[in-house]
């Protein structure tokens, strides 16, 4: 492990590590901060992981987020820290649920409902993970693969703090293949993450916003680096099936089963590395390619 890769994973810890020295008796505020990134927008899975940690903080540690819904309002500024609002909506006798509203400058980004569970037993069954794909030993990092680009996109792909590995060609630069509404990538953490279960279920919050949005660019052969490709994520929903290890591999299955109206949806399964269903995910997101019928 380098010395990168660990400071890339200290570098989310603080990022996620909320203060709560604004909360009062009868309101749950916190404040983070952010992460530089070279758009100046903030990334779209810290929000989504710190919104989930500031309602986990207002939960006994025995029940446990299991779902969450949350539209992104407006953009927000990577150069300025951002204020967390939790509302106890309410507390059953298995199930509770919180409301989160992130704020910079006074005006909500990001508005969240996530629902939170006791363990309990129940019939259980899950879809299998897709057979066939290729380990991620076997696949390259994608800075590799991109070795001799920008050194702007190089600098930040080695700076995040997640190694990903697509199973099919990334779409960076540009988009090889046959246009399909579907791929897979391989991600993990650079570094080990504490034990703690809030942590690691933030954490895959986190990355569950990196690449999702591929598999609707993939169903039409465009690239990230097409000129003037307009792409924002308009809402997120996310469920928790099992515990996961975020600094382990993890398989991340993408389709897209539609885009109509400058809009496409996105859907996703998350694996651990031996099979077991960890997580769902959905996205929809404005998309918008130049002179596109």
């Amino acid at each position: 492990m380098s010395a990168d890769a660990q400071a890339s994973i200290d570098d989310l810890l603080d990022v996620l590590d909320l203060d709560e020295s604004q909360a009062r008796t009868t309101e749950d505020i916190f404040t983070g901060r952010s992460h530089a990134m070279p758009t100046g927008r903030i990334y779209g899975g810290q929000v989504l992981g710190q919104s989930l940690l500031a309602a986990e903080r207002t939960m006994p540690p025995d029940r446990a987020a299991h779902s969450m819904h949350g539209y992104f309002l407006r953009p927000g500024d990577s150069s300025q820290g951002i204020t967390i609002a939790v509302d106890r909506i309410h507390d059953g006798r298995s199930f509770s649920t919180r409301r989160a509203q992130a704020y910079q400058n006074g005006v909500p980004i990001f508005s969240m409902i996530a629902s939170f569970q006791d363990e309990a037993p129940g019939v259980e069954h899950a879809e299998p993970m897709p057979a066939g794909v290729p380990a991620p030993e076997e696949l390259t990092p994608d800075e590799v693969l991109l070795e001799g680009a920008d050194p702007g996109l190089l600098r930040m792909l080695a700076r995040r703090p997640v190694d990903i590995r697509h199973v099919e060609a990334p779409l960076y630069l540009s988009a090889d293949g046959e246009p399909a509404p579907h791929q897979a990538v391989w991600m993990r953490l650079r570094a080990p993450m504490p034990d703690d279960q809030r942590l690691h279920r933030a954490a895959l919050a986190y990355l569950s916003d990196m690449t999702i949005q591929e598999s609707i660019l993939r169903a039409h052969g465009i690239q990230w680096a097409t000129p003037g490709l307009k792409v924002a994520s308009l809402d997120h929903a996310m469920w928790w099936h099992r515990p996961a290890r975020v600094d382990e591999w993890m398989l991340f299955a993408q389709k897209s089963p539609n885009a109509r109206g400058g809009r496409g949806l996105a859907t996703g399964r998350i694996y651990t590395r031996d099979g077991v269903l960890a997580a769902s995910v959905s996205q929809e997101i404005m998309i918008r390619v130049p002179d596109a019928r």
